[in-house]
């Protein structure tokens, strides 16, 4: 079909330089007739095959619909490791350009701690820590599936990671409870946790990790945290430069920390105990006044999701004060 059609955009085009060399003061452009007689024909091949109107929609609504979910393949470097960083001996490339148009603050709290070298601690902070109380709900940074939910009591505590679609991975540490389950498939700005203070913390704060194949970026180049949105729609990810801020002001993040402060006043807390100690050993919890299920998930070192499972209740469901609820 390829050379015949290459045959006729020949004729078409020898025609053509014929006809401005006869007469270059008044060149006439048209085909000759055996090619339109030709070109006729193959639009008649490739006419109407049957599909309406309505076909075609059911037919863009389904494709949007097997679309909404990526394909599986992102999900595979080191997706069976335990490993924050799984992607070691992997080729990073020099540079790349990642779109974070679609995304979410995790948590709406002011930086305590920025990203970098601790000469306290003769180490490298890894991402920033944000204000947090214990409970307050942590969301999805972007689209993605949870690769790891695990607890390190010397280190991150209860901490979660996300693999998202645009190539990124992000850890949420220091948490008191997961409110999502290991491949579960999550969208930016759904609740993926609860803040805490657990693993190696002085107080509740939300310990928030950008990473690109293994690189630790420096959130602060991606995210505004003190206008609580993005620098821009893309981030240039350069080996060179991944640990640099962007934009990042101390002043700014000093007047959003008092602002925060006056509409979310610090609650108090009483400092967890690690993950032996934190997660309760019992099989049942009887319900209390003023409980919800992810307060009692947090308490008890479960997820929402299991509880309900166990139980055979929705998220939804109203708790009676008195109720037992299985725990393991």
């Amino acid at each position: 079909m390829l050379s015949q059609i290459n045959k006729y955009i020949f004729a078409g085009t020898a025609a053509l330089v014929f006809a401005l060399a006869a007469n270059a003061d008044e060149p006439t452009y048209r085909l000759p007739a055996s090619h339109a007689s030709n070109h006729d024909n193959l639009l008649a091949n490739q006419g109407n095959a049957g599909i309406t109107v309505e076909n075609s929609v059911k037919f863009l609504e389904n494709l949007f619909n097997e679309e909404e979910e990526p394909e599986f393949d992102i999900y595979t470097e080191g997706w069976d490791s335990k490993l924050v960083n799984c992607y070691a001996g992997v080729s990073v490339p020099q540079q790349a350009t990642i779109d974070v148009t679609n995304f979410s603050m995790p948590h709406p709290g002011y930086i305590t701690s920025p990203y970098g070298y601790r000469r306290r601690f003769r180490r490298m902070h890894k991402g920033v820590d944000l204000k947090v109380n214990i409970g307050d709900t942590i969301r999805a940074a972007f689209d993605g599936r949870v690769r790891i939910t695990n607890f390190e009591r010397r280190g991150y505590g209860y901490y979660v990671v996300l693999r998202h679609t645009n190539d990124l991975e992000t850890v949420y540490g220091h948490l008191s409870g997961f409110l999502v389950e290991p491949d579960q498939y999550v969208k930016a700005g759904q609740p993926i946790a609860l803040g805490g203070n657990t693993g190696r913390s002085t107080g509740p704060h939300l310990h928030f990790e950008t990473r690109y194949m293994g690189y630790a970026i420096n959130p602060c180049a991606i995210f505004d945290f003190a206008n609580q949105t993005t620098h821009t729609d893309t981030y240039t990810f350069n080996k060179n430069t991944y640990q640099n801020a962007r934009n990042y002001d101390p002043k700014a993040n000093s007047a959003y920390a008092a602002q925060y402060l006056k509409e979310n006043p610090i609650k108090p807390y009483v400092r967890q105990r690690n993950a032996s100690a934190s997660s309760s050993s019992a099989a049942s919890y009887r319900v209390r006044k003023g409980d919800s299920l992810s307060k009692i998930a947090a308490r008890n070192g479960t997820t929402v999701a299991k509880l309900c499972r166990l139980n055979g209740i929705k998220t939804t469901t109203k708790l009676q004060v008195g109720q037992r609820l299985k725990l393991r």
